[in-house]
C-alpha cells in the first residue's frame, strides 16, 4: 500500500470529529428536554439529578444515531460535486470504505467498547431499515410527527405516559438534527473533489 501524504484527511474520521463536536456544541438533546419540560409542565423529569443525567445520556446517543444516518445519507447517497462531470452518488466500494473509516472514527471519539460499538452500528443499521421502508410514504403535514426511529425511540424514553406531546417535540428535534447533520457535511460536499477521495 503507499504511504498517505501527511496534509491527506480521512474524511471519515473527520466528519465523525465534526458530528460528535456539534452535537455537544450545539445542546440539540439538552435544549429538546428542557424546551419540553417547561411547553408541557413535565417538571418531574428533571426532579432527581441523577435519573434527569441518564436520560440525557440516553437521548444523546439516539441524536447521534439521527445526526450519523442523516449525515452518511448525505454523503454516502446524495449525487456530489466531481470536478467537471456530472453530480453522482459515491460508488458503492467507497460508501463502504467511508462508512468503516466513520465508525472506527467514532468509536474512537467516544471512547466504547466493543460491545458499545457493534450495539451503535446494530441500531444505525435499524434506523436505516426503518427509513428506507418509510421513504414511500406520503409527506407529513408540519402539524404531524416525523415518521422516523428517533421520535418514535426519544419520545418513548423522554414521556411514555404523554407520548403525543413527546413525539411532535422529538419531531422538532428531528428537525434541527437533520439540519445540523447538513451543515456539517456542507465542508464535504463544497470541495471540487469528492470527499472521499481524500
Amino acid at each position: 500500500m503507499p504511504a498517505k501524504k501527511p496534509n491527506e484527511v480521512d474524511a471519515g474520521g473527520d466528519l465523525a470529529k465534526r458530528i460528535s463536536e456539534a452535537l455537544l456544541r450545539e445542546r440539540v438533546v439538552p435544549r429538546f428536554v428542557d424546551s419540553y419540560v417547561v411547553e408541557n409542565g413535565r417538571h418531574a423529569l428533571q426532579v432527581h439529578a441523577s435519573l434527569y443525567r441518564d436520560l440525557l445520556v440516553l437521548l444523546q446517543r439516539e441524536a447521534l444515531l439521527a445526526l450519523t444516518v442523516r449525515a452518511l445519507a448525505i454523503i454516502c447517497r446524495e449525487p456530489q460535486p466531481a470536478g467537471k462531470s456530472k453530480p453522482r452518488p459515491m460508488p458503492r466500494r467507497d460508501a463502504t470504505l467511508f462508512r468503516r473509516k466513520f465508525l472506527a472514527s467514532l468509536t474512537r471519539q467516544q471512547n466504547w467498547t466493543a460491545g458499545d460499538a457493534l450495539d451503535f452500528q446494530r441500531d444505525l443499521q435499524i434506523y436505516e431499515e426503518l427509513l428506507a421502508r418509510a421513504a414511500t410514504h406520503r409527506r407529513r403535514k408540519p402539524f404531524e410527527a416525523a415518521d422516523h426511529p428517533f421520535v418514535d425511540r426519544c419520545a418513548f424514553l423522554l414521556d411514555s405516559s404523554f407520548m403525543e406531546n413527546a413525539r411532535l417535540a422529538a419531531s422538532r428535534a428531528l428537525t434541527e438534527l437533520e439540519n445540523l447533520a447538513a451543515q456539517v457535511c456542507e465542508p464535504e460536499r463544497s470541495d471540487n473533489q469528492p470527499a472521499w477521495k481524500n
